[in-house]
């Protein structure tokens, strides 16, 4: 009996604690919300008690007359003026507004200058995407001891979150406005003497099983994104392959690299945490890659809270430039890069006891409405604020989406060297939504065969 009995109590302790490590889902009261006071996505419907932020209508959803797929896109709000415009000798009256970083930028470069316009709410997804949200809401957990998410599928996972890594699980998941898609792209480096360089050409197809739309809950694997990037310059590295697979489970994850010298597909394990990133030529690490890239298991998350910001924003313009108009020295031209007041989460990462990371403390400001990463600050071991990651958000509204996967990059504060990533300015296919390719596509083997042609 007395074994029975401690049995019992045992059994009752795992489930008491796995209740605490799996994160329940909302109520359904609570998610009706999404209906109501919130936006489908689970931003709050309501604008600011200025004005400044107006009330979410839907958002951008008119695509210009005979637009193709892959085509630039233009500027829907190219006739706007700047409200205001922050250099560092007014910096004092909007620094409440500001990120960490982008003050420092202001501090470190008197003609450094961010022009202000007026906010739009563009951000948008089809009616199924909010359709799935509302059923995320009341069915997804996440396992706070494994970042494994369990119960979502084809929108945002936790639309109304209650700490901070549901929120970063948002932009892992969040819509991009399909399912698979062509990213010809560039990454340029503008090294502390002023000089621009080109570190990678390269063509990067991705896919996301997570948003196929005939697909369910039911029916979906476990892969909620899977990518492939092979690599045209510089030419000492032209042939090099890179593919990622990201599992709901984090643990699950992998990466393979083609190597042209060996000849032979290896698997990448390091491509993850701190580890340079080649791409960048080493400026940016690999979980800055698309503002977030892989596992946060070796830093603490906690939600700060939700603040109005001033953030780069609907940059359709500067995503139209010539690359010599905005990769600019010191910092990327002012007159390209627009910045709006939003609302975004503030989530704070702190390095976990015993692990190891060259950024021990991050920043991460999340858009309220699409759920993207717009800016993260960064700091060193003694504390000292080292770096800035960013992303220029560009609005496609014939699919519909505000999305950060092209345009991001970073600044190193310390040095003065910033690089531009995922930039199409030169190139002329700009986020082009993809037939779905066989399975086949997105495995090792067919990365080898492809780079051994």
């Amino acid at each position: 009996m007395k074994n029975k009995r401690s049995l019992c109590l045992s059994a009752l302790a795992i489930a008491l604690l796995g209740s605490t490590l799996a994160q329940a889902a909302v109520s359904p009261e609570e998610a009706a919300r999404l209906k109501t006071d919130l936006t489908p996505l689970g931003a709050e419907r309501a604008g600011n008690a200025d004005g400044s932020i107006p009330e979410w209508t839907g958002g951008y959803t008119t695509s210009p007359d005979g637009y193709k797929n892959g085509e630039k896109r233009a500027d829907p709000f190219a006739a706007d003026k700047p409200l205001v415009s922050i250099t560092a000798a007014n910096m004092e009256q909007y620094a409440g507004a500001l990120a960490e970083g982008t003050k420092a930028l202001l501090k470190k470069y008197p003609d450094y200058r961010l022009d202000v316009y007026p906010t739009h709410r563009s951000a948008a997804a089809p009616q199924w995407v909010y359709d799935n949200t509302l059923q995320n809401a009341t069915r997804a957990t996440l396992d706070e001891a494994t970042e494994k998410v369990s119960g979502a599928y084809g929108g945002i996972p936790f639309p109304i979150p209650k700490n901070g890594a549901e929120i970063l699980w948002n932009y892992r998941l969040s819509w991009q406005g399909g399912d698979t898609f062509y990213v010809p792209f560039d990454t340029w480096l503008m090294t502390a003497g002023g000089k621009k360089v080109q570190a990678t050409r390269a063509r990067f197809w991705y896919q996301h099983p997570y948003y196929f739309k005939e697909g369910s809950l039911e029916t979906f694997g476990s892969k909620h994104l899977i990518g492939k990037l092979l690599t045209e310059q510089p030419s000492s590295k032209a042939g090099e392959g890179l593919m990622t697979h990201w599992d709901m489970d984090p643990g699950k994850r992998a990466a393979w690299q083609y190597l042209v010298g060996q000849r032979r597909v290896r698997r990448a394990p390091n491509i993850a945490y701190d580890t340079p990133d080649f791409v960048t030529s080493g400026v940016g690490f690999f979980d800055e890659a698309f503002m977030l890239f892989g596992p946060t298991d070796r830093h603490d998350l906690k939600i700060v809270g939700k603040k109005e910001m001033i953030v780069p924003y609907n940059n359709n313009r500067a995503a139209a430039a010539k690359s010599d108009e905005l990769v600019q020295p010191r910092f990327l031209n002012p007159d390209l890069v627009r910045w709006e007041k939003h609302r975004v989460w503030v989530v704070e990462a702190t390095l976990k006891a015993g692990k190891r990371h060259v950024v021990p403390r991050r920043t991460y400001y999340v858009d309220e409405d699409s759920w993207q990463i717009l800016l993260v600050d960064g700091y060193d071991a003694q504390g000292k604020l080292g770096r800035q990651v960013y992303s220029l958000t560009l609005l496609a509204p014939e699919m519909p989406v505000l999305t950060s996967q092209v345009m991001w990059g970073g600044y190193n504060l310390e040095t003065g060297a910033y690089f531009l990533n995922a930039s199409a300015n030169d190139l002329p296919v700009q986020y082009e939504s993809f037939p779905r390719p066989s399975a086949a596509f997105f495995t090792p083997d067919a990365m080898a065969s492809e780079n051994m042609r």
